[in-house]
């Protein structure tokens, strides 16, 4: 405990006394108590009394509250009365943890595993390493190429494929119905695993479609076992919940199998060329519709639409103002682009659309949402499709995001771990295609005019308008197109609340176009067609069968009561191979877009709020109205979102009671069933992990910058106040400013005057400046004298740059099934730490009534 010696010499007595105590005379009051008790050690040997005195004071400077300047009646104050202290959370900060271990892209908890089991797993290497050298070396690419080869020369047999596949059903009709001893039954799933292993390894589609078959041979047999040996049920109320629980695993059957004839051959679609006299290509009306989005969002949208690459005669931009803002009307007079608004504002997004179509004139129209900014490249990449195809009436590319969404933000998987939309627009779509059954997404896309004109423009009967229009589209025998190149990019919802809003619309349209114009009951379609449209459309009634198996296994544990009529073991024998070799096909298929296991943490988010919106919609599909998904928000404070985990907290607790109960009914009421009940835990305990997710991912992390960072490496030249330029290159953008890296530290303070220039091919643009920040070789610029000019070049050298987005897949990380469980079931032990700390604070801030900290 040091206080602090006053005066300017020592006293008389420190003089006497400082040569026999051996400690000098103007030190500090806790080395003279040090030396009253501890003579100081010999020379050359550690002063150990000392050193423990260090430790003892800095300790308790900790826990008084003590700074190092402060003197004796601070300490004496601290003894009695404590100052109070901010309570340590126990949820791990998912982003300093990984970057401070230096394994950014793995698990934590893996990480640990791996730790922990370092001298096995080092004896387990060296023992594979010595058997693998002894084999042969399996040449997984020239098999693949080998199996390509031959599915080309039988492509070539007339009537092969037809004769293949009707002996293919017959096998499989007998293989379903076939019944075997649990023995064997436990057998074929081993014989199936080693070939799903085996196949997993050759790459190429045939080796896929062979994991889809097999797929689908242990799906039907599970189901014909489930529909034939499980539905004795001793009780009415054990009939009424098995029956639920057959229903929803019905749902999950027909999904899976319009899944995989969706998805399981995509097409892969490049760009067509187009002619070389400019021309003879067509004008281009470019829709960018807005309500009330602030102008900081929309203008980098309308900056980029104006310097796409297209004739300038021929390309015409207008901004669609539902809003009738007058900043907007401003902007679009002050950048040159049309400016259309309409004094009644029905059926929203779709009517503000169908308004500009009735006022302009171009032959395509290309429309964007107002965050979604184009590259320069958009139009060329997309309209030889038109040009090749007259009976072409869409072209779709992706939706691409630059920000993370509430699953990424707040558990920190951004570019880690495949967003939500990613399945979606890197493989269904692209399986869409196949079967000609493209869906107009709203954004990113090109419309011919008159195919759109034929169907009474954008749909306005549903909610869903743009999936509507493009059935519209199909009916009408034309075909669409859609092109896997992202050529746009915009924002992510920001908050949970916003996502979940957004899910909702999308859930609510579906069901309505179900109702108002189901593909199975009108003409037009083709039959993939159908299928396609269906399964999109029976993806957003999966919220019952979700919330089903979050409950079912609570029946059993608190009431005993049987929902599965079959014994423990062949539970096991038939439902773990449907699960396990189902998971196996699917990750083949999705793996680099969506991984393992996280479209039950999706689910499970999602589904108590999309039961009502669709259940309603189908009744009634006139119920409901479109609410805009809101963009450019900001969090302040981390915070958990109370109001919307609230049916998670529920469910979760209902879980965690029936795991208890679980371990009291197998010590005393169900000592015969042990297995059965250790069964049912284990689906309660995935239940939990489920639902710990869906919890975290309602914690929300902060977003404090108003624009978002945007990777990016291109050469950059520094421009110094005295002149002097550097060569550096960039690492990241935003609109707000530049991250750039310096080939040396430079003696910069912040607020000093810099410029940098950014070259579009062979013209070069400069912007200037100030430090914004600065860390070594890492500079921060944030720009000044800022103008629509200088944010139009801005955008030509970064968001409209044509190579912009051409690398995202490259970003993904490829499945490992393993690797995604535990990373799951990290993340459900994570949100249910979350929950806890927010449930203290809340209990702190009530009791305390001070505002909640952040942990």
């Amino acid at each position: 405990m040091n206080s602090p010696v006053t005066g300017s010499s020592p006293s008389w007595w420190r003089r006497l006394l400082a040569p026999r105590l051996d400690v000098d005379a103007d030190a500090d009051g806790g080395t003279w108590l040090l030396r009253l008790v501890f003579r100081p050690p010999p020379p050359g040997r550690r002063d150990w009394p000392a050193l423990w005195a260090r430790r003892l004071a800095g300790h308790l400077r900790f826990e008084l509250a003590v700074g190092r300047d402060e003197g004796f009646a601070t300490w004496c104050r601290r003894l009695f009365f404590r100052p109070r202290r901010r309570r340590v959370h126990l949820a791990a900060n998912l982003r300093s943890v990984r970057y401070q271990r230096g394994v950014h892209r793995r698990s934590m908890l893996l990480g640990r595993i791996s730790r922990w089991l370092a001298p096995v797993h080092g004896v387990v290497s060296k023992a594979g390493h010595a058997v693998s050298s002894r084999l042969p070396v399996v040449p997984w690419a020239g098999i693949g190429a080998k199996v390509d080869h031959w599915s080309s020369g039988m492509d070539r047999v007339p009537y092969l494929k037809q004769v293949i596949l009707l002996l293919a059903f017959v096998v499989a009709v007998a293989f379903w119905t076939t019944p075997l001893p649990i023995g064997a039954q436990f057998r074929l799933f081993l014989l199936v695993c080693v070939v799903m292993i085996v196949t997993r390894r050759i790459p190429g589609r045939w080796p896929t479609m062979l994991m889809v078959s097999l797929s689908i041979l242990m799906t039907g047999r599970y189901m014909w076992w489930r529909l034939t040996q499980t539905l004795n049920f001793p009780t009415p109320i054990e009939a009424v919940l098995g029956y639920i629980l057959l229903a929803a695993e019905v749902y999950t059957w027909i999904v899976l199998f319009f899944g995989y004839i969706q998805t399981a051959w995509p097409l892969n679609r490049q760009p067509k060329p187009l002619p070389e006299d400019t021309e003879s290509w067509p004008t281009v009306d470019v829709y960018i519709p807005t309500y009330n989005e602030p102008l900081s969002v929309v203008s980098p949208a309308v900056l980029a639409a104006k310097s796409m690459d297209w004739p300038r005669d021929k390309l015409r931009v207008y901004l669609l103002d539902d809003g009738s803002r007058e900043e907007f009307n401003r902007f679009a007079n002050d950048v040159g682009v049309g400016y259309v608004t309409r004094e009644e504002h029905r059926f929203a997004k779709a009517g503000n659309i169908n308004h500009a179509l009735s006022m302009t004139s171009g032959e395509f129209v290309a429309i964007f949402d107002c965050d979604h900014i184009p590259t320069r490249s958009f139009l060329q990449t997309t309209m030889g499709e038109f040009i090749a195809d007259p009976k072409c009436a869409m072209v779709q590319t992706p939706h691409h995001f630059f920000s993370p969404d509430p699953f990424e933000r707040n558990y920190d998987t951004f570019l880690r771990i495949p967003n939500e939309g990613s399945l979606f627009y890197g493989l269904i779509q692209d399986g869409n295609d196949f079967w000609n059954a493209t869906f107009f997404c709203g954004s990113c896309a090109v419309i011919r005019r008159a195919p759109l004109m034929e169907v009474g423009g954008i749909a306005v009967e549903t909610v869903t308008e743009d999936a509507h229009t493009s059935l519209k589209i199909h009916r009408r025998g034309y075909r669409t197109a859609y092109l896997r190149i992202v050529q746009a990019a915009g924002l992510a919802t920001e908050s949970l609340s916003g996502h979940i809003g957004q899910r909702i619309r999308w859930a609510r349209g579906m069901a309505q176009i179900f109702r108002v114009d189901n593909p199975w009951l009108r003409k037009g379609l083709t039959f993939f067609q159908r299928i396609c449209y269906s399964n999109a459309m029976l993806h957003f009634f999966y919220g019952i069968p979700r919330l089903v198996f979050l409950s079912m296994p609570c029946a059993f544990l608190f009431f005993g009561l049987h929902v599965f009529g079959a014994d423990a073991i062949s539970v096991m024998a038939y439902v773990f191979p449907y699960l396990f070799v189902s998971g196996m096909a699917n990750s083949r298929i999705q793996g680099q877009y969506r991984h393992s296991f996280w479209a039950e943490v999706y689910e499970s988010v999602l589904a108590w709020y999309t039961v009502l919106p669709t259940t309603i919609a189908f009744i009634n599909p006139k119920k409901g109205k479109f609410n805009v998904t809101a963009k450019g928000g900001l969090i302040e404070q981390e915070y958990l979102d109370w109001s919307t985990s609230k049916p998670y907290v529920w469910l979760l607790a209902i879980n965690l009671a029936a795991l208890v109960a679980g371990i009291v009914r197998i010590f005393t009421t169900q000592r015969d069933e042990p297995v059965t009940v250790l069964m049912n835990m284990f689906w309660a305990l995935f239940n939990v992990a489920m639902l710990g997710a869906a919890v975290g991912v309602a914690k929300e992390a902060r977003q404090v910058r108003v624009s978002h960072h945007v990777p990016l490496r291109v050469p950059a030249t520094l421009v110094l106040a005295n002149g002097k330029t550097i060569a550096c290159h960039t690492e990241n953008y935003s609109t707000g400013g530049l991250g750039l890296v310096l080939p040396e530290e430079l003696k910069l303070e912040r607020g000093d005057a810099l410029g940098v220039a950014l070259s579009r091919g062979d013209v070069d643009y400069y912007f200037s400046g100030a430090v914004a920040r600065l860390s070594g070789v890492h500079l921060g610029l944030k720009f000044e004298d800022w103008s629509y000019e200088k944010e139009t070049q801005l955008i030509q050298c970064t968001f409209g740059r044509a190579d912009a987005w051409v690398r995202w897949e490259e970003e993904l990380v490829p499945d490992k099934p393993l690797h995604s469980f535990v990373e799951v079931i990290e993340m459900g032990y994570q949100g249910v730490l979350r929950l806890f700390d927010a449930g203290l604070d809340a209990v702190e801030a009530a009791v305390v009534r001070k505002p909640r900290q952040s942990g």
